[in-house]
């Protein structure tokens, strides 16, 4: 009995054997993304959009550039060289591939190719001196802009099929209710659900929804917080994510059915945070370009990306 259990047993051990040889290796764990990603010395940024997969891009407050990079890698480049005179604030990246950048003190805004960085429009709003073309936000119907120093919004209407339209077609909406109030400086801008945009007023420390069509607007209850310094504003779902720029913080605003009021349920805050300007997300992360407005630029000053738990 037990030279014949040793028989039946070679061939299931010689199996085994053969099972195991044949195994592929243990995997190794992905590598984790860099939770720093640092851009050129002197860039000054202002603008971060993420693209398709992990494509960031950034924008120069100093001379217009648009430097492009990788989230996984950590590493990029200069997609469009920067020029004197043309500092960008904002920029965003459509469903077809084109960056729209707000062109901060020229008055306009201008749109590119992603791929290649070709100029591929220009817009110009305004020639009224003291104007900053801050920040965008892109619909399936129009692209509408901030000026921090008028009580205006800047809007682009696309055309069918998100075709970019002629030059002559931009309009100027003049805004009405709080957001006419003068010196609250206008920053960042998102789309709400029901069409109205959300636009945070960095001086007075207030969010306020305008009617896209009218320029009629109202604050936005927060129950007594404020949102002073707001810079970018980021929206998912019902999670609004206020990028605070010299207080170092990124508030984050559970809003409400009717996004008419929210409650900060969290600050988040800590050294990596130096002067955020704005930020996306991408998964989990936030991801916040550090525009350290509290530092005197100079061509070598650093500045990066910072990755945070969303």
């Amino acid at each position: 009995m037990r030279k014949r259990l040793s028989l039946l047993l070679v061939p299931l051990l010689a199996a085994a054997t053969l099972v195991s040889v044949g195994a592929p290796a243990t995997a190794h764990p992905a590598k984790p993304f860099p939770t720093r990603i640092a851009l050129p010395n002197g860039f000054t940024p202002e603008g971060l959009t993420i693209g398709r997969g992990t494509t960031v891009f950034v924008s120069s407050i100093l001379d217009g550039a648009v430097w492009r990079g990788d989230l996984r890698t950590g590493h990029g480049s200069v997609l469009i060289p920067g020029t004197p005179g043309t500092d960008k604030a904002g920029i965003k990246l459509d469903p077809r591939g084109r960056l729209w950048t707000a062109d901060f003190s020229g008055g306009g805004a201008s749109v590119y190719d992603a791929d290649t960085g070709a100029k591929l429009a220009h817009y110009q709003f305004t020639d009224v001196p003291g104007s900053y073309v801050n920040d965008l936000v892109i619909t399936q119907r129009a692209v509408y802009f901030t000026d921090s120093a008028r009580q205006v919004l800047y809007v682009v209407p696309l055309g069918p099929g998100g075709r970019l339209p002629a030059p002559t077609a931009v309009r100027v909406l003049q805004l009405s209710g709080p957001a006419a109030t003068p010196d609250v400086y206008h920053n960042g801008i998102v789309a709400l659900p029901d069409g109205d945009l959300l636009v945070a007023q960095m001086l007075s420390g207030q969010l306020v929804r305008v009617d896209p069509r009218t320029g009629g607007s109202r604050l936005v209850d927060l129950g007594g917080y404020s949102v002073e310094r707001a810079d970018g504003l980021v929206l998912r779902g019902h999670t609004l994510y206020v990028i605070r720029n010299l207080t170092n913080v990124v508030a984050v605003v559970r809003m409400n059915a009717g996004y008419t009021a929210g409650v900060v349920q969290r600050e988040i805050t800590g050294p990596q945070l130096r002067s955020p300007a704005t930020g996306d997300l991408l998964g989990s992360a936030l991801y916040v370009v550090n525009g350290r407005f509290d530092v005197e630029p100079t061509p070598s000053t650093d500045y990066d990306i910072v990755r945070l738990p969303a």
